[in-house]
């Protein structure tokens, strides 16, 4: 009987998912809200079959992984800013300073809150560092626009740093997994740095540059009509791009989470107000938001099914102190000097929504080597879950304030002036 209720479960969510931003438009509800909710009523439904994520360890790590490359070339084909020294220096910052503080500050909280082992305190960290593009809708870019200079800066820079630090959180991820499986010695971080930070991130780029240019030039500008297939503008190129980045990067030992976002972002720019990206960008948008709906609701009922039986206060701390102090506090202070103004800065430092990245590198880390599998999933799951329920209830209003007092405050109604309001 398992199948019949995992397809009747899946038609469902993927139903109200269609629907249900239509719903709670109005409503201090978002659509990641509504199903890890719907999942944790779920998961109080006797006699269904268990979603544990240690006892579906590979299923969880591959469906993660599968809805973060999704997601990821959905932000990439989303950002109408050309990359850019100073016009990402808002990226840069975040991506440079507010990722590495913190990673080493959700550790050691981890480490002297709650007691982990230091292998497991950093991977706590690594794991908690990356932001969602997937659930954090409401403060993301919208579809691609035929011109630059229509993106506010918060949208921008949460957008365009999520789609970055996904890729980044790897090499730190690979580095617990070396404290817990070698120890910490001259030879393990030798390897370490020119394997997991040299080696593989410049592979991920170098993928991500050549194939988004590759399929760029095919798309748009083949001399051969039948292979310019910008011009049928079929949005499932869009998974075409994304699985074919992501597969040749890791058999190349490359990051394919950095591939992924660098092709999005390469072919994007080949032809930059094409109408094809927006049929791209709508298709991908459509799975990863049936994909996540089916992976917050299995979240939900997990939350319940006995995950968070190994949750201390301790742990549990640790998520409160990242989600409402960490990160609003470094993410501010690595934006002083950035292009946004005040008001923009707080807003993007505190909308650092934790989300299915996370899911996938813990279970990616619990396959590689031996660690606390049940209190890291305690904490992961309740921090995803307080910053999936904080965030979805502030996000709407805050934004939508900030947009209003931008629009009152633009020297005209344009979209470039408003975007350019800096408040």
């Amino acid at each position: 009987m398992l199948s019949p209720v995992l397809f009747t479960l899946a038609g469902a969510s993927a139903l109200v998912a269609a629907v249900l931003p239509r719903v709670v438009d109005r409503l201090p509800v978002n659509l990641p809200m509504a199903f890890l909710g719907a999942g944790v009523l779920l998961g109080l439904v006797p006699g269904l079959p268990s979603v544990d994520p240690l006892e579906h360890e590979e299923a969880t790590q591959h469906v993660t992984e599968l809805v973060v490359i999704i997601s990821l070339m959905g932000a990439g084909l989303a950002l109408d800013r050309a990359v850019g020294w100073r016009r990402w220096a808002s990226t840069w910052r975040l991506i440079a300073l507010a990722m590495p503080l913190t990673i080493a500050l959700v550790a050691l909280a981890g480490w002297w809150i709650a007691g982990l082992p230091l292998a497991a305190a950093l991977l706590l960290g690594a794991v908690l560092s990356p932001t969602d593009p997937v659930l954090a809708g409401d403060v993301q870019v919208g579809e691609p626009a035929d011109e630059e200079g229509t993106e506010d800066e918060v949208r921008f820079a949460l957008t365009s740093e999520a789609g970055l630090n996904d890729g980044a959180a790897f090499p730190i991820v690979h580095l617990a997994v070396v404290l817990a499986t070698t120890g910490l010695s001259t030879v393990a971080l030798r390897d370490w740095f020119l394997e997991d930070i040299a080696l593989r991130g410049v592979v991920g780029v170098a993928c991500g540059l050549a194939i988004g240019w590759l399929l760029g030039r095919l798309f748009f500008h083949s001399p051969l009509p039948s292979l310019r297939l910008a011009d049928q503008a079929e949005g499932f190129t869009a998974l075409a791009v994304t699985f074919l980045a992501y597969g040749v990067t890791e058999l190349l030992h490359g990051y394919g989470f950095v591939a992924v976002f660098v092709a999005a972002c390469t072919i994007r720019s080949a032809e930059r107000a094409h109408g094809a990206h927006r049929v791209a960008h709508q298709f991908v948008e459509q799975v990863e938001r049936m994909l996540t709906s089916w992976l917050l609701l299995l979240l939900g009922a997990a939350l319940t099914d006995g995950l968070l039986e190994a949750l201390t206060w301790q742990l549990a701390l640790v998520g409160v102190l990242l989600v409402v102090l960490i990160r609003p506090v470094v993410g501010w202070l690595s934006l002083v000097r950035t292009p946004g103004g005040p008001r923009e800065r707080w807003v993007i430092a505190v909308f650092g929504v934790r989300g299915i990245g996370s899911l996938f590198y813990l279970a990616y880390a619990l396959g590689e080597a031996d660690f606390p599998a049940r209190p890291l999933w305690a904490a992961v799951g309740f921090t995803v879950a307080l910053s999936v329920l904080v965030h979805g209830f502030t996000a709407a209003p805050v934004v939508g304030a900030l947009d209003a007092a931008r629009v009152r405050n633009a020297p005209s109604r344009r979209d470039t002036d408003v975007a350019d309001t800096h408040l």
